[in-house]
């Protein structure tokens, strides 16, 4: 059976959130950060998330990749 998850309003705010391999995503400003996820300060609504984290993700190979190279 599939859960059924409510939408919730395009009005929401999220924020972005890098982990320790500096991958970024998207994180509903009203929860509770999931564990090994840091907020890097940015926030806004998803798209403006998403374009952040566009410019500054240039380089999307793992931390721990990159370093043994």
């Amino acid at each position: 059976m599939r859960a059924s998850v409510a939408p919730r309003p395009a009005g929401d705010r999220y924020v972005v959130v890098v982990n320790h391999e500096e991958q970024y995503s998207v994180w509903f400003a009203d929860r509770e950060l999931p564990a090994g996820w840091t907020a890097t300060g940015a926030q806004g609504t998803r798209q403006e998330c998403l374009d952040h984290i566009e410019q500054v993700w240039t380089d999307l190979t793992p931390r721990s990749v990159r370093a043994s190279r």
